[in-house]
């Protein structure tokens, strides 16, 4: 540790009580107090949350350092907490768990005691006077979860409350009469039960829910990050009942069970926030498997600094939507988040003296100010279209869901030459193969270099856990091969994936990616003379445009992300 750094972690009683027991070596307490200050913490949260030392031996030299009590929670009955002193959101904030109240006073385990703010925040909300009883780190994590499932009737309670009353060999008849299915799916223990998935996935911020019934199980998993992950395995004899009040929630038809069908929910948490989820459902060799995507207006309003450009490309994108008219593409695959950099720039662009239309198959954000058409194959109601009538209802800005045939391209082509700022994705590996796919689809060159301002590829990659990510060291030879420079390889400071209960598997939200390509005169002549995918991009790297492995690359060296976690987005 440099002498410039701040005494009290070099001298405090604390550490040097760790270093006396034995606990850590001088070396380790100086690297140990560095890392927690890179990561804002204090040391003893680091050292527990990164599992560092024995949790026991810091929860009981910080008992003796601070003079406050140490209690083992196995002693404790979890069931007979008062956990409702305390809301969930708190508890999990600041790891605190009521353990008894007498009079004002409310006694809290903890595993930091050096967490000012929880105690102030606690005391706040519920008027008592909180006092510290110091626990072990990894067991008042287990404590926690044991405990608000507790307090939060169980899934699987729930299910097999309504299972006593229910005669299994009715519930799966599959030509079920249309009376006994309202039956099952207005029962209490069904209701609750699918209120709480739906509950529990806004709290946790997943993007999707899958409920998928099997010959003999049923699985709910929800999709967190971009990765799926299974919550729960409910008998399968309620699969029938749950998955039918989804589709009453969703306005679905309950007796249809052979062909796909949509339907939409939607919940209101605020005057100022509703949750609207997507449902689609899809005949299985067991069932009916049902899938519900969360759209949350707010993601879309959560301002361009969020996204994950870095200066040079944010720069350039603004510069971009802020013409008069031309094409802005946007591309990578399903789930790489499109709709939401979209949607972030109409936001910046929704004001009162533009007219802003979007044709989106299906709107997955309404926004107010911003003309919105969903397009309708079945009705005849296609891209094209769309287009064709915007564009005699005098647009200044237009949105395309997506190009995915010659006629929409070509009128978003001639609209982006005709006065009109023109944004749309396809479905392309990067920016320079998007070029090809237009002249592919019979787009004329000339006609690509004079409509077409920027094209941008993204991918999104997971964020690491500022709480638990713990510092990684890879070979020399396999970060060169990755793309990391041979002079840079000592001061690169790289962190790998742990898992704490804040985050899942160690990453907690995500973070964007991106290939910036702008036409500069030398790519406008090779577009004209039929380069392809391959020149354009040797073309693009000679110039100075990262690509996407280069961007990741970037993330990683700022601690964003992991190296895993760029080679899974951008393996080609």
């Amino acid at each position: 540790m440099s002498p410039t750094e701040p005494t009290d972690c070099q001298h405090s009683g604390f550490t040097k009580y760790l270093i006396t027991e034995g606990h850590l070596t001088e070396n380790q307490a100086s690297r140990y107090c560095q890392d927690a200050q890179n990561n804002n913490q204090s040391l003893l949260s680091y050292l527990t949350t990164h599992k560092l030392i024995d949790c026991k031996a810091v929860a009981l030299t910080a008992s003796i350092e601070y003079g406050i009590p140490f209690l083992d929670l196995d002693a404790i009955n979890l069931i007979t907490l008062p956990i409702h002193l305390i809301s969930e959101k708190l508890i999990r904030k600041h790891k605190a768990l009521p353990l008894y109240c007498r009079g004002k006073t409310l006694f809290i385990a903890m595993s930091d005691p050096t967490n000012l703010q929880a105690l102030d925040e606690i005391k706040f909300h519920n008027q008592l006077h909180p006092e510290t009883i110091l626990v072990e780190e990894d067991k008042l994590a287990k404590a926690i979860e044991i405990a608000l499932d507790v307090a939060d009737t169980s899934m699987a309670e729930l299910l097999e409350e309504t299972l006593e009353n229910k005669n299994p060999h009715t519930a799966h008849q599959e030509n079920t009469p249309h009376s006994a299915i309202s039956t099952d799916i207005d029962d209490a223990p069904i209701v609750r039960f699918v209120n709480k998935i739906l509950l529990d996935a806004i709290k946790q911020g997943v993007s999707d829910i899958h409920l998928e019934p099997y010959e003999k199980k049923f699985r709910i998993r929800f999709r967190a990050d971009g990765m799926l992950h299974k919550v729960s395995s409910p008998p399968p004899d309620t699969a029938n009942r749950i998955i039918s009040r989804i589709k009453v929630m969703a306005k679905m038809d309950i007796a249809e069970r052979r062909i796909p069908q949509d339907g939409r929910i939607k919940i209101t948490l605020s005057k100022l926030q509703d949750i609207d989820f997507r449902v689609n459902s899809c005949p299985t060799l067991f069932g009916e498997k049902i899938v519900l995507r969360l759209l949350d207006p707010t993601n879309a309003q959560m301002g361009i600094e969020k996204l994950g450009f870095e200066p040079e490309q944010e720069t350039l994108f603004l510069n971009a939507i802020n013409r008069p008219y031309g094409m802005i593409l946007v591309t990578g695959p399903t789930g790489s988040g499109k709709t939401v950099t979209l949607y972030t720039a109409l936001n910046l662009l929704n004001k009162v003296e533009c007219n802003i239309c979007t044709a989106e198959d299906p709107v997955e954000i309404t926004v107010e100010g911003i003309n919105q058409v969903n397009v309708n194959i079945k009705a005849g109601l296609t891209f094209a279209t769309v287009l064709r009538a915007f564009l005699r209802q005098d647009p200044d800005i237009i949105m395309v869901g997506e190009i995915r045939d010659l006629e929409t391209a070509d009128i978003a082509v001639k609209a982006a030459q005709t006065g009109h700022l023109v944004l749309s994705t396809l479905h392309t590996n990067d920016a320079p193969q998007t070029l090809n796919r237009l002249m592919q689809m019979g787009i004329e060159p000339f006609n690509l270099v004079s409509a077409v301002l920027l094209i941008m590829a993204q991918r999104l990659a997971r964020r690491l856990c500022n709480y638990c990510k713990t510092p990684a060291h890879y070979p020399d030879h396999l970060l060169i091969s990755t793309g990391f420079k041979v002079e840079e390889l000592k001061s690169l400071r790289l962190y790998s994936a742990v898992g704490c209960e804040q985050c899942t598997a160690g990453y907690k939200g995500r973070v964007g990616i991106f290939q910036i390509l702008t036409l500069s005169d030398n790519m406008r002549t090779l577009i004209l003379e039929g380069g392809n995918a391959m020149q354009i991009a040797i073309l693009a790297k000679s110039e100075g445009i990262n690509d996407l492995r280069a961007s990741g690359l970037n993330k990683i060296r700022l601690g964003i992300t992991s190296l895993e976690e760029v080679d899974r987005v951008t393996r080609e």
